[in-house]
């Protein structure tokens, strides 16, 4: 009789998380985030993406953010994210994203939207010229966490997962 003791490998936690580039990153970007996903890389599963469809809900010059997208992506490598332990992609590149979000503005209600406080705060008084994207910013975020038990959500995330 065979012995099956061969235990599977825990399942690790994940961290998934992504910066907008939208300029040069500051020290609470550092601080805040960057540093303890450099530092707790191995314990987790880390899928961290630099997230430049979130950064077109504000007009933005293409070639700024091409070069923006290249130095995130040199800036993740240069404080210490290894490859090894965790995945790093751009957001546009896997066009599942933009399909997922048609997906889920066309399912999610106004209403719901509406009660978002992201777009408010940005659209200031300027309502009329901002953005659908923006308005419909929060929809993404829904399935951009995978629904995996132990997936962390960040505080800036988190308010989306009302909807």
């Amino acid at each position: 009789m065979l012995n099956n003791t061969s235990a599977e490998a825990p399942i690790k936690k994940r961290v998934f998380s992504g910066v907008q580039p939208t300029g040069n990153l500051h020290l609470g970007n550092y601080l805040g985030a960057i540093r303890n996903w450099v530092a707790a890389q191995a314990e987790y599963d880390n899928i961290f993406c630099i997230v430049d469809l979130h950064a077109i809900t504000v007009p933005m010059d293409p070639k700024e953010l091409h070069l923006s997208i290249r130095r995130l992506a040199a800036l993740y490598l240069a404080v210490g994210l290894d490859t090894r332990y965790c995945k790093l992609f751009v957001q546009s590149h896997v066009r599942q994203h933009a399909e997922m979000s048609w997906i889920m503005n066309c399912f999610t209600p106004l209403g719901w939207l509406n009660r978002m406080t992201q777009f408010k705060s940005k659209a200031g008084e300027n309502i009329d010229t901002v953005s659908t994207g923006l308005f419909c910013y929060p929809t993404p975020h829904i399935f951009e966490v995978p629904g995996r038990p132990g997936t962390k959500v960040g505080r800036s995330s988190a308010h989306f997962f009302l909807l």
